[in-house]
């Protein structure tokens, strides 16, 4: 029953993740989906139902509750037991922001991916308005009810017994910009933004905001199409624009939560080959 009121609760992301699978039965069936963090198991539960082959990892399988499945303990700190090239899609559902190494954590998504694999990401917002004014406020996930990041209560769960490792709560909060620029480092593009719920304060608060991050953003995007002369002016159009875009999606900016569907374009390790350095090479003054 308690499984139930998620995935089919429209406050809850799990009922999005639910929609988008159930959506997209045909690309699941027979496909090799990592589900990490499984939690108890829910979304675990709906790849199976739609024919996939889920892979539930998770620090702590002990809070698995799938009977017939076997969840595999894994920490994102360390290699996942996984070989490369070898899934076919991974769903990360509100895990992101409890990962202390996030740019590495998507290195490790990449490396277990296919060719093309899909990786999902779900997170809490924050880059909607309410989350960029309660930032401001006082560095809060929320203003005027949690405090901000603590060890009183961002330690989610610390069993010594199991594992030295902490799992971490909304410690590493990333929003929109973040996530795409790691997931591109990490040989990821975005290949769509999936809308879920209206964060309410967020859509209040929208008239009054838009018009200054609209102008704010578009005043840095043509300043920063003169600058880095390296580049050509079109691939300058591209990058930019799609931040652009991103900065100033309706969306986004009243949202309650990230659902980002990735796409792996190249292999993580191939990614610096195409970098220019900012600054001067060593040696030279």
């Amino acid at each position: 029953m308690e499984k139930m009121e998620y995935e089919d609760n429209p406050e809850s992301i799990k009922y999005y993740v639910k929609k988008y699978l159930i959506s997209n039965k045909e690309y699941f069936k027979g496909k090799k989906v990592v589900d990490f963090p499984a939690g108890n198991g829910i979304t675990t539960r709906i790849l199976k139902g739609i024919g996939a082959i889920p892979i539930p990892m998770d620090l702590f399988p002990e809070y698995f509750e799938i009977d017939d499945i076997n969840c595999i303990r894994a920490n994102i700190r360390d290699n996942l037991p996984l070989e490369d090239n070898s899934v076919d899609a991974f769903i990360c559902q509100e895990g992101i922001e409890h990962f202390s190494d996030q740019y590495n954590a998507l290195r490790e998504f990449n490396r277990v991916l296919k060719p093309n694999g899909i990786l999902m990401i779900t997170t809490p917002n924050y880059s909607n308005i309410r989350a960029k004014l309660s930032y401001l406020l006082s560095e809060s996930e929320r203003f005027n009810s949690m405090m901000p990041p603590n060890e009183l209560d961002s330690i989610w769960m610390s069993k010594r017994e199991v594992t030295d490792e902490i799992y971490f709560g909304h410690i590493f909060l990333i929003g929109i910009q973040k996530l795409r620029v790691l997931a591109k480092l990490s040989g990821f593009k975005i290949k769509k933004y999936h809308f879920t719920k209206i964060k309410t304060t967020s859509f209040i608060l929208f008239p009054l905001f838009y018009p200054f991050i609209l102008l704010s953003n578009l005043i840095s995007y043509k300043k920063n199409l003169k600058k880095n002369i390296d580049y050509d002016l079109e691939v300058k159009k591209a990058i930019y624009g799609e931040i652009f875009r991103l900065a100033i999606c309706p969306k986004i900016l009243v949202g309650g939560h990230l659902m980002v569907e990735f796409e792996k374009e190249q292999d993580f390790k191939i990614v610096t080959k195409f970098l220019k350095s900012k600054h001067k090479d060593f040696g030279i003054t």
